[in-house]
């Protein structure tokens, strides 16, 4: 690490800025990235607070311009650049902060005990929804089923959708609303969970969903509005203060550029437009939309490729080593894949795939190597979303691609109790791969995907460091040999995050003339010890020189 240093650029970017409104923070302990991408070490920084840029960064000499600036002292805190989460679902964050939270529960038994207190302690619901099971975390690892949620609700259908969000749980007068039954037939894509007798036990699988989802009342505007001004005061208490949104409908997107016009976005919004949108045609025709102060930008496509593993949706090469013969499904078949992609990638749009098993991972990066010119692939930035299981012979393709991995790093430790039975050890070589896509320098787009994980950053930069969860386990890491350094994990959701939205050069380093995009942290991280990063807490927040949030003494 090193005091960062002015350019003659950076001087001469100074000395043209000396008429701005300046606030100098001082007597802190700030960490930002050079123009090689290494950190950079500062103790005073000053930020114009009317344009929202960074003007200077260093010791005292290297800020002596702005000995006129409004002074803050930072009583000794950690600075570090405004953290970015590449791929959340904010919508979905927002509402389930209203929704009954079922993460922490031990058992069947004990989640239908919870869906039950939260269905009395809300009367006036019209449906009970909620998610964050997950069935690996139980004694039995069996998915659960409709008889014991009948017995504590049947006047009110209930809908309760897995942590990964590819498999959702039913009673049986949500299925009887659905039209669900023994004769319905499974969907492309999706499978309905059945008894012995073809009897649906509640349990639907990716497309499957759909079939009761769309019975689901819609949001209203305001309850729309409520629900992401929810998530954004939650994401900025954690140090978020950009988010590139993976998979933005309609409505959403009306939501979005409403806020946007009445200057109410509190943080930065990168959408990723879902592909499975009415509307996708008529946006590609209409182009990205851009913003001169990137609060919201749209430039980008989310399309849908398998399902997730802890619901052996994952497509897979090779069938699960748990379930012979089940080997996965396609969320949105090969040929219509290749048809979405080719449609985004010849409207100049970045696209976005989300692959998760082997199969799907290597199926995607073909139709890159088919569908997209030389050109295209080292200017797009096109990426794939989790790139969460890959063989180790296509890991070399992505940089021989230019495809950028957009990967959750507490996925790993999430994921570490089931991943062996779901892929058996030889296939683990390639799996929540980091430190091979950095070595062969892949810059990885980091994320945590909420709401399907928890949005604290933090967490996931101490999963990407010591590969243990938060009990620090195992000891020495999970597939240890695939850690992050600090500074590579940091610059995964800063820098590098940036860079898959196409923003590094405003945002994510707090290089002068970037954007003052910035956090004060309880904890100088570079000096803490590892196992404690996931402790982090965050005092401030900062969006291009304007406070956003402040915690309470």
């Amino acid at each position: 690490m090193r005091f960062f240093t002015p350019s003659i650029f950076s001087v001469a970017l100074l000395s043209s800025s000396l008429s701005a409104a300046p606030v100098m923070l001082h007597n802190i302990q700030g960490y930002g990235f050079d123009e090689k991408g290494q950190i950079a070490e500062f103790n005073h920084f000053v930020f114009d607070n009317q344009t929202g840029k960074v003007l200077a960064r260093g010791d005292k000499t290297a800020v002596a311009a702005y000995h006129n600036a409004e002074q803050i002292d930072g009583k000794g805190q950690t600075l570090l650049p405004g953290l970015i989460d590449g791929h959340g679902h904010v919508l979905g964050l927002g509402q389930n902060l209203n929704r009954v939270d079922l993460r922490s529960s031990g058992s069947e038994a004990q989640a239908v005990a919870q869906v039950a207190a939260f269905a009395k302690s809300h009367p006036h619901s019209q449906w009970i929804l909620g998610g964050g099971w997950n069935q690996v975390l139980w004694p039995t690892q069996q998915f659960p089923g409709k008889a014991l949620l009948d017995e504590s609700i049947s006047d009110k259908p209930v809908w309760l959708t897995r942590v990964d969000s590819h498999a959702g749980w039913a009673n049986s007068k949500a299925l009887q609303l659905a039209g669900i039954t023994k004769a319905t037939i499974d969907p492309p894509g999706g499978e309905i969970i059945r008894d012995t007798e073809g009897n649906p036990t509640g349990v639907l699988i990716d497309n499957a969903m759909l079939l009761l989802e769309q019975h689901i009342p819609q949001q209203s505007e305001a309850e729309r509005l409520a629900a992401l001004n929810a998530a954004f005061e939650h994401l900025l208490a954690l140090g978020i203060t950009s988010v590139h949104d993976a998979g933005v409908d309609q409505a959403n997107l009306e939501s979005y550029q409403k806020l946007r016009k009445d200057n109410q976005l509190p943080l930065r919004i990168y959408a990723m437009l879902s592909a499975t949108d009415p509307n996708l045609a008529g946006w590609l025709n209409a182009g990205p939309i851009f913003d001169p102060n990137e609060l919201f930008v749209a430039r980008s496509v989310k399309i849908y490729g398998d399902g997730a593993l802890g619901s052996r949706g994952a497509a897979l090469i090779e069938p699960y080593s748990d379930q012979p013969g089940q080997k996965g499904l396609f969320v949105t078949q090969p040929d219509k894949l290749t048809a979405v992609m080719k449609l985004t990638l010849e409207a100049g749009f970045q696209t976005n795939v989300h692959a998760i098993g082997d199969l799907t991972n290597r199926l995607v990066l073909d139709r890159f190597e088919q569908l997209a010119s030389k050109e295209q692939l080292e200017q797009g930035r096109h990426r794939i979303e989790h790139a969460q299981i890959v063989s180790p012979k296509d890991i070399p393709r992505f940089a021989q691609l230019h495809i950028l991995p957009a990967m959750q790093p507490t996925h790993a430790t999430s994921d570490k109790n089931m991943a062996a039975d779901r892929l058996g050890i030889a296939r683990l070589r390639g799996a929540y791969a980091w430190k091979s896509f950095v070595d062969q320098g892949s810059r990885i787009v980091a994320g945590s995907d909420f709401p399907v994980e928890l949005a604290n950053p933090f967490y996931g930069i101490h999963a990407a460091v010591t590969r243990q969860d938060q009990q620090n386990q195992p000891v020495g890491g999970w597939l240890p040999e695939q850690r992050l350094t600090l500074t590579q994990a940091l610059k995964s959701f800063t820098l590098d995050a940036a860079y898959g939205a196409f923003q590094d050069q405003s945002m994510g380093s707090l290089a002068p003339g970037m954007w003052a995009d910035f956090i004060l942290v309880d904890r100088d991280i570079f000096k803490a010890p590892a196992e404690t990063l996931w402790q982090t807490k965050v005092h401030q927040s900062w969006v291009a020189g304007q406070q956003k949030y402040q915690a309470q003494p």
